[in-house]
């Protein structure tokens, strides 16, 4: 059973940082590419950002490009949600999920395994 647990979200000030991390439960995203989403409250899921199955690729919706970045640890079957300069904007569940293609998409196709979210809360 492939299984994606996120973590690190909270509550943080305009301005500050926040880390996610997508763990999975086996080599579940070896040799895959793993994007990052995230809802808000009555907004569609949208493109956070994404890497290549090596690391050797990122990419990034215009909103974050900038100020997040996306990494991965395959050793540890983990990728990373490093979020920097954090808007009351970015306020949202982030969602990590596994991408059958290379590059990964920018919208929910393609993308087989979910997370069940993190929450982030930017306050101004």
């Amino acid at each position: 059973q492939v299984q994606l647990v996120e973590s690190g979200g909270g509550l943080v000030q305009a301005g500050g940082s926040l880390r996610l991390s997508c763990a999975a439960s086996a080599s579940t995203i070896s040799g895959y590419a793993v994007g990052w989403f995230r809802q808000a409250p009555g907004k569609e899921r949208e493109f956070v950002g994404a890497i290549s199955w090596s690391g050797a690729a990122t990419y990034y919706a215009d909103s974050v490009k900038g100020r997040f970045t996306v990494s991965r640890d395959n050793a540890k079957n983990t990728v990373y949600l490093q979020m920097d300069s954090l808007k009351p904007e970015d306020t949202a569940v982030y969602f990590c999920a596994r991408s059958l293609i290379n590059p990964p998409r920018t919208d929910k196709d393609g993308y087989d395994f979910w997370g069940q979210g993190t929450e982030v809360t930017v306050s101004s």
